[in-house]
């Protein structure tokens, strides 16, 4: 009888911090050994190629109503299909509570969508639009001990944005059950009066969009955000960071000792303004929140990237078609601000990240480890159960051939259009394994909707992130009163 069910070998392993040859053993869905020679009744090949922790993408829209009121396009079998094809063995899409709605209601909604349809496991990050005394005193925390340890709030979108004061609230109740707050950063009363004037002057098309959202709104607000969160000594993480100057904002804030993260988005790497202007209404194709910058910009944060101070690149899956169902719900001619904002971008992630990092010498093999599943895991209570290969981890692997080259064409997601078309990839996911188990393998799908489950998720680790204490809110200095934890 073998010692493990399964085997895989031959293959170069990779983490965020070492890559060495090994075989690796599974048992009962984890890791089980690292050695030089392991024997197994199933048997991986992996000789030529890369074995890695399976990607987690932790920013995507699944099965969620847009500030719009849109349903996006995929729901859990059809995104997490795409995310498994994309290399991704595990995912923590948005539940979006709606005003009105309580945290638990929002939950069990949510639930409901997940758990019949994942074939990849999955947790959520909360999306908090509606801070009443309920959902602050009761409805947060029992989401906390049920293991969704990440809430996230708005700064813009009328339906969705919470107001500073509610933002501080919302902190400080993260702050006092372990839990991590997110952010979209851009200032809605910028937006709003670009918007006003631009439309007014008749500049309605897609290529608009761009300019109605400047990079300072981004900056005002990532400056703002971060300032509420070191006054109550919060953590927080700043979502698809588009600017230079927001990612210094958080390079400085961090040198302070802050507990600020940031992440950013292929479509910031590899896509600019112009996409916006392309010819018709192409352009709409590429709205999203913040919009596209330039190439400079590019290239600045792909240097935030390799000194750190973003420490993801998620997706920001958030599909639209290209129809009146999505992106033209309010009919083909309608202004910029009325076409539905988002792209997808799932299984494209990876492989651009790959191709353009790894294979052009921008990042190290362990450094595209780190943003594409280790930080992730880190950050969001995820590891050591995921994001690494260790012995007593899941095996969520993901089986990489370095040399492999796609032009990027038709996604598994349920989208009609895919806006890397046409860009040629080397590097290429061909195994994915979520506790053991093929999610994929060969360009087939061998699991089945309802194959994956939830994960509860412990408290950010803020290790070495000494914070800051607001003398306003220290007993000792401000006369005893103590207001905040």
């Amino acid at each position: 009888m073998s010692d493990f069910d399964l085997v895989i070998r031959g293959g170069t392993v990779a983490t965020a911090s070492d890559t060495f040859r090994a075989d690796v053993g599974i048992r009962e869905g984890r890791i089980a050994a690292l050695a030089d020679s392991l024997d197994g009744g199933d048997v991986i090949d992996a000789t030529g190629k890369l074995v890695l922790p399976g990607g987690i993408e932790a920013h995507c829209h699944i099965a969620q109503e847009s500030g719009m009121g849109l349903m996006a396009a995929d729901d859990y079998e059809s995104g997490s299909i795409s995310a498994a094809f994309g290399g991704n063995s595990c995912f923590v899409p948005f539940a979006g509570q709606q005003r009105g709605m309580t945290i638990a209601e929002t939950v069990a909604r949510y639930d409901s969508r997940a758990a019949p349809k994942s074939v990849i496991d999955y947790s959520y990050h909360l999306i908090v639009t509606d801070p009443t005394e309920e959902a602050l005193a009761e409805g947060l925390p029992q989401a906390f001990a049920r293991g969704i340890t990440s809430f996230k709030v708005f700064m813009t979108y009328p339906l969705s944005k919470v107001d500073d004061r509610q933002f501080l609230d919302i902190l400080t109740c993260a702050k006092r059950h372990g839990a991590l707050t997110m952010v979209h950063a851009e200032n809605n009363d910028m937006i709003a009066w670009m918007t006003e004037r631009l439309i007014a002057a008749g500049h309605s098309e897609p290529r608009y969009h761009g300019p109605s959202r400047p990079m300072l709104a981004e900056e005002e607000a990532i400056n703002r955000a971060v300032t509420l969160a070191r006054f109550v000594d919060a953590p927080l993480l700043i979502v698809h960071v588009s600017t230079d100057g927001g990612a210094a904002i958080i390079r400085e804030a961090r040198a302070a000792g802050a507990k600020i993260f940031g992440e950013t988005c292929p479509q910031y790497l590899f896509l600019t303004a112009a996409d916006l202007d392309r010819p018709g209404q192409d352009g709409a194709k590429y709205i999203c929140s913040p919009p596209l910058r330039d190439a400079a910009t590019q290239e600045a944060l792909w240097r935030h990237l390799q000194t750190g101070t973003l420490s993801m690149v998620n997706s920001d899956h958030a599909p639209y078609r290209f129809d009146q169902s999505g992106k033209f719900h309010a009919g083909r001619d309608a202004p910029f601000n009325r076409i539905a904002n988002g792209m997808p971008g799932i299984e494209m992630r990876l492989p651009l990240l790959f191709s353009e990092g790894v294979g052009k010498g921008r990042i190290t093999l362990n450094q595209f480890v780190a943003l594409s599943s280790s930080n992730a895991a880190k950050i969001y209570g995820l590891h050591p159960q995921k994001g690494t290969i260790a012995i007593g981890s899941d095996a969520d692997i993901a089986i990489w051939d370095p040399h492999q080259t796609r032009i990027a064409g038709e996604m598994h997601d349920n989208m009609d259009y895919n806006p890397f078309e046409g860009r040629e990839v080397t590097g290429w996911p061909v195994t994915v394994l979520s506790r053991g188990r093929r999610v994929v393998d060969e360009g087939e799908l061998l699991a089945r909707p309802g194959d994956g489950q939830f994960v509860a998720r412990q408290p950010v680790d803020l290790t070495g992130m000494p914070g800051y204490r607001a003398p306003e809110l220290d007993p000792a200095s401000n006369f005893g009163a103590r207001i905040a934890p």
